[in-house]
């Protein structure tokens, strides 16, 4: 028998059942606050402080007239607010891996995980490797830090992005004395390409720290200007990576230690890969505790806790939902604690 063919939408309806959805979920004039934000937005990026540290990159870019303001919020982020991306790209701080391009929405998970030097931490799907490499800034390349993805082509991008970054090799210094070289050993850098539940199976209850930014449906990076970025939508496919992200939550699970620390993220308004998601979870997940989340100078929208007539576990409202603006695209970030058992 011949494969039933998927119904094409036209990219119109897909468009207006999307905006139906977001009423769903926040209300008519809410909603409708949110759909101004579908624009493109002002260049922003993060200061790899692997590299350069921060003073140094302020002053190259205001000698080449750039213009740049700070995020209260993230240290090394700020917002390009007088020049274009492509004039940032040409200027050699770029071309070296000492700026890096990345959504300041994006930032935030790092932010939420808040890595520390000497911990173990797995970024599950990394590619291309923003918080990869943002993850081994905070830690200063101390410790052991592994990033997987199992998709051929993102891996080699990641790859390619860890050497440019500096995360896969120490840079000495001239003259670095011996306790540089010491300072060496104490980084571990692995990059992987395996499917979830095999890396869980080789490193079980290993990590302190795991990064599940997970597949999902992207509709906060949806620009209406540019079809091709919601083309791809349906409501399907809303499913399909909700149980490609169920299957990354259990294994992510797996491979974290006792006392351990997972953050999930997703760049989707979508209750089913967010609120939803993490809700069911939590329902199966007897030793899984959700913290509070919240980060300072951050606008968010209201957490959903009720969808499809579904009541969703009391404590959702610990999760976090970024309100997108002109400058942040909208984001939602939960934290997990696995709690210590009896057998632990």
């Amino acid at each position: 028998m011949a494969k039933k063919k998927r119904q094409r939408i036209p990219i119109q309806d897909k468009l207006d059942r999307f905006f139906d959805r977001l009423s769903e979920m926040f209300g008519p004039s809410l909603s409708h606050e949110i759909k101004q934000t579908f624009v493109e937005r002002l260049t922003t990026f993060r200061i790899n402080t692997i590299k350069i540290d921060r003073e140094e990159v302020r002053k190259i870019l205001q000698q080449q007239g750039f213009k740049i303001k700070q995020l209260p919020w993230c240290k090394e982020a700020y917002v390009l607010t007088n020049k274009s991306k492509r004039e940032l790209q040409k200027l050699d701080v770029y071309q070296e891996g000492k700026i890096y391009v990345q959504s300041l929405a994006s930032m935030a998970p790092v932010v939420v995980l808040d890595p520390q030097p000497g911990e173990t931490i797995l970024d599950l799907t990394a590619a291309p490797g923003s918080k990869t490499s943002q993850i081994a800034a905070r830690m200063n390349r101390k410790g052991e830090l592994i990033a997987n993805d199992k998709d051929k082509i993102r891996f080699f991008k990641l790859k390619h992005n860890m050497e440019k970054l500096g995360v896969s090799e120490s840079h000495p210094e001239q003259g670095e004395t011996e306790s540089k070289d010491h300072e060496k050993k104490e980084w571990t850098f692995t990059l992987r390409m395996e499917s979830g539940q095999t890396l869980a199976k080789e490193y079980d209850a290993y990590f302190d720290k795991i990064l599940l930014d997970a597949p999902c449906s992207a509709e906060a990076r949806i620009c209406l200007k540019t079809p091709k970025t919601y083309a791809f939508w349906d409501e399907k496919n809303i499913q399909d990576n909700a149980t490609i992200q169920g299957i990354l939550l259990s294994a992510a699970w797996q491979a974290l230690k006792s006392g351990g620390i997972l953050v999930y993220s997703t760049c989707t308004f979508a209750p089913e890969e967010n609120e939803v998601q993490i809700s069911n979870f939590l329902a199966k997940t007897k030793d899984a505790k959700l913290l509070n989340t919240n980060i300072e100078h951050l606008h968010e929208l209201p957490v959903i806790t009720e969808w499809e007539e579904k009541t969703l576990q009391r404590n959702i409202g610990n999760t976090l939902r970024i309100k997108p603006t002109k400058e942040v695209e909208g984001f939602f970030v939960a934290k997990i604690r696995k709690q210590p058992t009896k057998d632990s």
